[in-house]
């Protein structure tokens, strides 16, 4: 769920929320606690076993943080496991989250250390990785991938996994995004990346991370079924699953359903498992 939608002053180049470029997004302020629960009542009804909300803005503010952690509590009365983006975050504010009961927070790397500069100049490396480790020093579980074509090298990819296999510990969630190129962003022409490169990757990720949960995330609204089962055949083991990711369209939860049926796959409960396992 998109908690608060555009204006965001960061100008990271594939994104439609962000107040640099013109996308036509229609902005939205941040949610009442009533929309989040009848959100996450709809995510447990379609058989989530988690529930991620992100909000539009470069970090968090501490006017905001009471009514998150009520957020966070309202998707727990729901029986659901609990996933935050909110931007950079201080560890008082990861302690904080922690005790409402926030089960991860995500924060991608997006990508290598050495291509970050052509992706976004608001915000550092190094202070993408300061607020992951904020957050595994609170004791929340971390959610950290990438994004992929980007115009990045086959070597960048490379380095975005080192970097995620060389943190304190290993991300228990590693989202594998394919971007969804925005009209209006300067990245609204990149060229698709090559579907088998695309799904080596995914193999290299499990490879370094065997006991991570390697996510097909952003674009696989467009994959192809052969493709997505490609990708899980090659390591990735949880999906996002809803009819859109932030503002971008994905794959219907009636077809994910569909297609795990035709593949003989299932999904692990939350109770059981510290993710939405596919096996």
């Amino acid at each position: 769920m998109n908690i608060k939608t555009g204006s965001c002053p960061e100008n990271c180049r594939y994104c439609a929320q962000s107040a640099h470029y013109n996308t036509g997004l229609e902005k939205k302020s941040l949610s009442t606690v009533e929309e989040v629960k009848a959100a996450a009542k709809r995510a447990k009804e379609i058989g989530a076993d988690r529930f991620c909300f992100a909000a539009a803005w470069r970090s968090l503010h501490d006017r905001d943080l009471e009514r998150i952690c009520q957020f966070v509590e309202v998707i727990k009365s729901e029986g659901l496991e609990s996933c935050a983006s909110l931007g950079m975050l201080k560890l008082d504010q990861a302690q904080k989250l922690k005790e409402s009961g926030l089960d991860f927070y995500n924060h991608n790397v997006d990508t290598s250390r050495e291509f970050y500069h052509n992706v976004v100049t608001t915000r550092t490396y190094e202070e993408r990785l300061e607020t992951v480790r904020n957050v595994q020093q609170a004791g929340i579980k971390v959610c950290c991938g990438g994004i992929l074509g980007m115009g990045e090298s086959t070597e960048d990819r490379a380095s975005m996994l080192v970097t995620l296999a060389n943190l304190e510990k290993h991300p228990l969630s590693v989202p594998i995004n394919r971007l969804v190129p925005i009209e209006g962003t300067p990245m609204e022409g990149n060229p698709k990346i090559d579907n088998i490169d695309f799904v080596r990757t995914i193999a290299v990720a499990r490879i370094m991370m065997p006991a991570s949960y390697v996510r097909l995330a952003a674009g696989r609204g467009e994959m192809s079924e052969e493709m997505q089962a490609l990708c899980m055949l090659a390591g990735a083991n949880s999906i996002f699953c809803g009819e859109k990711l932030l503002t971008t369209p994905n794959a219907r939860p009636e077809d994910d359903q569909k297609l795990f049926s035709q593949l003989g796959v299932t999904s692990s409960s939350a109770a059981h498992t510290p993710d939405a396992q596919l096996a």
